[in-house]
């Protein structure tokens, strides 16, 4: 696949509201570092609905950033089973777990039209142990990958079906906020059958739950556009505080 340097102006620009800030720009890089961090950045084609940014089992080489659009993530059974693990939004990282094993353990596949940064890692972890903020941010990131796999277990554990939904919908809600998103109105990428998979729900069990938040004027859909209503009484419903952000709600992806 082709790929192309990132401008550094563009890229600038692009992090003002993307967790690659977090890359790109740490608190106290100079602009010799910043330079040296624009130069290994790639930017592909975007991807169209349903196709792979990668497979399980393909050879691990990069970390992506999504810049715009939508990632999901599934490992599959022998059954051939699917089990969503993921969804990414625009700023957030994707394939830091392949690191381990230097092989992708689950699929990524675009739920929309989508464009994402790449970065080749080899050249990333020898940029970083040149530049220690780098390497401190590097580390910062991968910390919040097992924080937000360890609450998805408890939701997945701990919670009713309402519980989960909410706490979906508020962590969801959360994420499009901290990037200038509304909070209250969205298009939800994710069909019910892959909420209901990544929930561990059926598909009829997230219909009945949506139909009795809708009855109880919590929130407003059509097809696959949310208004909701009555934030704080989600947030309630999960066991949050109402003043909850992205590092405190469960079943968070990255």
């Amino acid at each position: 696949m082709t790929t192309t340097p990132i401008k550094l102006s563009a890229l600038k620009t692009a992090c003002q509201s993307c967790n690659l800030h977090d890359l790109c720009l740490p608190l106290g890089l100079d602009m010799g570092d910043i330079e040296k961090l624009d130069k290994i950045i790639k930017r592909s084609r975007p991807l169209q609905k349903g196709e792979y940014l990668f497979n399980s089992g393909d050879t691990f080489t990069s970390i992506y950033a999504v810049r715009s659009g939508s990632i999901k993530t599934f490992s599959e059974s022998e059954q051939g089973d699917e089990q969503i693990t993921g969804l990414y939004l625009p700023g957030e990282l994707l394939g830091l777990d392949a690191i381990n094993d230097n092989k992708h353990p689950c699929s990524a596949i675009a739920l929309e039209t989508t464009s994402l940064c790449e970065i080749p890692f080899d050249t990333l972890e020898s940029l970083s142990s040149d530049i220690p903020e780098l390497h401190h941010q590097l580390f910062r990131i991968m910390s919040k990958e097992i924080a937000s796999d360890q609450s998805l277990l408890m939701l997945m554990a701990q919670k009713s079906a309402e519980e989960r939904l909410a706490a979906f919908l508020v962590n969801l809600s959360s994420r499009l906020k901290v990037r200038n998103f509304s909070e209250v109105e969205f298009n939800l990428s994710m069909s019910r059958k892959d909420i209901g998979n990544y929930l561990g729900l059926t598909i009829e069990t997230i219909s009945r739950t949506f139909s009795r938040f809708q009855s109880e004027g919590i929130l407003s859909t059509q097809r696959k556009y949310v208004n909701i209503h009555k934030l704080d009484v989600l947030k309630e419903m999960a066991g949050l505080s109402s003043n909850c952000n992205t590092n405190e709600c469960p079943g968070q992806t990255a």
